[in-house]
């Protein structure tokens, strides 16, 4: 049997329980009727098939779902999905850019690697798209709690030193404990810049 419709008051039709919406994911746009109570990290992974965010605390207070919205990180399993509609979703399969060149690593990918920056690899991914949202943050100046408020950046970028790396990968948890490797892989990638 299909989904029931919730009664309807009085003689006024159902209300609608699915949106047609179209997500650019990684660059490929997808069109797709979702439920309202789809979250976007429901969507990326059972829909679409792309199982790289991890679903941890389904909190939004792990970080394993992190992905890019419109470039700025945010826990997909804290979105609903029919809120995206028209939005840019890149995810740790997309991070690299282009998909034809399956071999090619974004820098931080290649980063974690060479500092041995993962255990188990369960939250690397949404460590990954964090990582590369902190850099964008930081090369457009925003601050972070750590950032010397009596020396702001004038109108560049903040230095990510390891303090204001760890401040601003605090909300995604390595079970694991490989920080002093993920913070080292990020300052690497940020030097290089």
């Amino acid at each position: 049997m299909g989904a029931e419709q919730p009664a309807a008051p009085h003689g006024h039709p159902p209300a609608p329980t699915h949106s047609r919406i179209t997500l650019t994911v990684n660059g490929t746009p997808h069109t797709l009727a979702v439920d309202h109570r789809a979250t976007l990290l429901d969507v990326l992974r059972e829909r679409l098939g792309l199982t790289g965010a991890k679903k941890g605390c389904d909190h939004g207070q792990c970080g394993a779902c992190t992905v890019l919205v419109d470039g700025r990180r945010a826990n997909g399993c804290l979105l609903l999905a029919v809120a995206q509609d028209g939005a840019g979703i890149t995810t740790v399969e997309g991070l690299a850019g282009d998909p034809d060149d399956g071999d090619a690593l974004h820098p931080l990918q290649r980063a974690f690697l060479d500092r041995d920056a993962f255990q188990c690899g369960y939250c690397t991914p949404g460590q990954l798209c964090s990582a590369a949202g902190v850099l964008d943050e930081a090369a457009a100046g925003h601050p972070s709690y750590a950032t010397d408020p009596a020396a702001p950046p004038a109108q560049g970028p903040v230095r990510l030193t390891p303090d204001e790396i760890r401040e601003r990968l605090s909300g995604n948890l390595c079970r694991c404990g490989a920080y002093p490797n993920i913070v080292a892989a990020v300052e690497d990638v940020s030097r290089a810049r």
